[in-house]
């Protein structure tokens, strides 16, 4: 069994070539919901859900979430009776959300309802979020304190990023299996995520960090930067606006006390000696996901390389 910790766009189009060159029942994610938020009495889940749609073939490639031909008709009609409608919720999509709360609302967990929506959709690797418990990241910037989703959306991740709170997903106990997928698996590996958003609220959780230091399996990370950028969202720019260089080395910085093999793009292969310096050895590779292929090679090359730390 491989487990994954993800975030949104860039780590489900890594377990869709994960997906597709090993048995997807041997792949456990553990997915952020830092980003989790509720929109005209809905309970959304945008990283579980771009994780969902993409494994299960729904996903709008262009974008890489949400539902691929989907309409907006419904959120019009909310714009037209004067309802807030900057979080763009397709008709397809509204589907779920309606699911999910209503089961949310029966008593089901976070943990059951998206194990239910996985044998619906047909997914068959094994999803789990961090936590069952709210744990809303919020981000500190010159406009005040704002939960992720309007600084994410509404404000189109302009502001500067000053200070990212995880105080809520601190005190949050990690969702059943959680723990146990860590201390159990063949390996992990850190999707290439944002590491403050994405990834930082994950092990934020209790325990999830701890887990990660003492699991007897390898530990990989995939670094979201390259060339000094962020191939898709805020990273780069949060890096520097919380007092880092905007590298894959800053990153692998982030991740030091925990992981064993840290891998980087091509283009940055003069970090390498800075980065095994660290105490971290350097697996370089083609990390950008242009293509199916792409996504492919990267997961086989990574899991090839995470197994052979064993």
């Amino acid at each position: 069994m491989i487990t994954v910790l993800a975030g949104g766009v860039g780590a489900a189009k890594f377990l869709d070539g994960l997906a597709a060159v090993m048995p997807p029942e041997e792949i456990t994610v553990i997915v952020n919901t830092g980003d989790d938020a509720h929109f005209h009495g809905l309970h959304v889940s945008p990283d579980v859900d771009t994780v969902l749609y993409t494994l299960s073939g729904l996903v709008d490639q262009e974008h890489g979430w949400g539902v691929a031909g989907d309409t907006f008709h419904c959120l019009e009609t909310l714009r037209r009776l004067g309802e807030d409608s900057w979080f763009q919720l397709g008709d397809r999509d509204i589907a779920l959300h309606l699911r999910r709360t209503r089961r949310l609302r029966e008593g089901a967990t976070l943990s059951l309802a998206t194990q239910e929506l996985c044998a619906a959709l047909g997914v068959g690797c094994r999803i789990l979020p961090m936590t069952n418990a709210p744990a809303a990241t919020r981000l500190r910037t010159p406009e005040g304190m704002l939960w992720f989703q309007e600084y994410f959306v509404k404000l189109g991740q302009r502001p500067e990023v000053l200070e990212v709170d995880l105080a809520e997903a601190a005190a949050a106990q990690p969702a059943p299996g959680v723990l146990e997928s860590i201390a159990e698996t063949e390996a992990v590996i850190l999707a290439p995520s944002n590491p403050f958003i994405s990834i930082g609220p994950i092990l934020a959780v209790e325990g999830i960090r701890e887990a990660l230091r003492n699991t007897r399996a390898p530990v990989a990370a995939i670094s979201p930067i390259v060339g000094g950028k962020a191939l898709k969202g805020p990273a780069d720019r949060m890096m520097k606006s919380l007092g880092l260089d905007s590298s894959a080395a800053s990153v692998a910085e982030l991740y030091r006390d925990f992981v064993d093999l840290f891998v980087i793009d091509l283009e940055d292969a003069a970090l390498r000696g800075e980065i095994e310096n660290k105490g971290m050895p350097v697996l370089v590779t083609q990390t950008v996901m242009s293509s199916s292929n792409a996504r492919k090679d990267l997961a086989r090359t990574v899991v090839d390389g995470v197994r052979g730390r064993t």
